[in-house]
């Protein structure tokens, strides 16, 4: 789909139409935006460690990076390359000790974990081309 360009998480958003919320993750590279839609659970999951707020108790997200933590391994980068049917596909990167591991995700699940490693996002130009010109 094209070479990777690095995007920035503009927000978490929700729309109302016919009664029913939809909650989306806005992506942008500055010129492009690429609104993904994602679950309640997962919007919380990603605005909670943008505005700075822990929840009492560990979030799922929470629980993967302590587990990486403890591990010695890093979130290097997620990637979302792939979009069939309106379904996108990510992988992240995680760097050990000894090599670079991909794993296949949700893209909402590895936005929630690039929030709390800090790492970056990226998404291949063919599919930011499909998204809203600004």
């Amino acid at each position: 789909m094209g070479e990777l360009i690095e995007v920035q998480i503009e927000g978490v958003f929700a729309a109302e139409s016919n009664g029913s919320i939809s909650r989306f993750v806005l992506l942008s590279d500055g010129e492009r935006k690429l609104p993904i839609l994602i679950g309640p659970y997962e919007a919380q999951a990603i605005s909670l460690p943008l505005e700075g707020t822990r929840p009492d108790r560990p979030m799922t997200h929470d629980l993967v990076k302590a587990i990486l933590d403890r591990l010695n391994s890093n979130l290097d980068r997620v990637v979302i390359d792939d979009l069939w049917n309106t379904i996108y596909y990510a992988k992240l990167y995680v760097r050990t000790d000894k090599e670079e591991i991909e794993i296949d995700a949700r893209p909402s699940d590895a936005i929630a974990l690039s929030v709390r490693f800090d790492a970056p996002i990226y998404v291949a130009d063919g599919i930011l081309e499909a998204g809203i010109e600004e």
